[in-house]
């Protein structure tokens, strides 16, 4: 039985690849453009180590939907790659790695936006019910659509 579980969505934005990274590898940027960002006006946020980068953490609290976890960026590639180790603890606790993949595209860059995580018990018992993918890759597509909206009209 496979141990693990990916979800991954892509879409091309036509602006550099530069631009688009400044968006993703600043947690300070993400609310213009998270998908969870309008999920609970009440939500507190908060940002540690680097600013942007490797290092940078963001920690977030909020309601049911939203729930209670850290991001921290752990690895940076410069207009290419960002990735991101997020720790949920609520709803329940579960460990993921995000990648963003920047790629050049004919109509400007391919944005790939992939969370790979272990089945757990839990994440076991509510595929039963529902599909991760299903679940979560909605919330790709419109977080990716709100970064083409952001970047695309972007003066940079």
């Amino acid at each position: 039985m496979e141990q693990t579980y990916t979800v991954q969505r892509d879409i091309v934005i036509a602006a550099p690849a530069a631009t688009i990274y400044e968006s993703v590898v600043d947690f300070h940027r993400w609310e213009g453009w998270s998908p969870w960002e309008d999920t609970d006006a009440n939500m507190t946020r908060t940002y540690g180590g680097a600013d942007s980068g490797v290092g940078a953490t963001y920690s977030w609290q909020g309601n049911r939907k939203v729930g209670e976890g850290t991001m921290k960026i752990v690895g940076a590639e410069d207009g290419a790659e960002v990735r991101i180790d997020l720790e949920f603890v609520k709803p329940f606790k579960a460990r993921n790695d995000i990648v963003f993949t920047l790629a050049p595209a004919d109509d400007g860059t391919r944005v790939t936006w992939a969370m790979t995580g272990r089945k757990t018990f839990m994440t076991r018992v509510m595929s039963i019910f529902w599909s991760m993918d299903k679940a979560v890759g909605r919330d790709f597509e419109k977080g990716l659509a709100r970064l083409k909206a952001v970047a695309e009209s972007s003066d940079v």
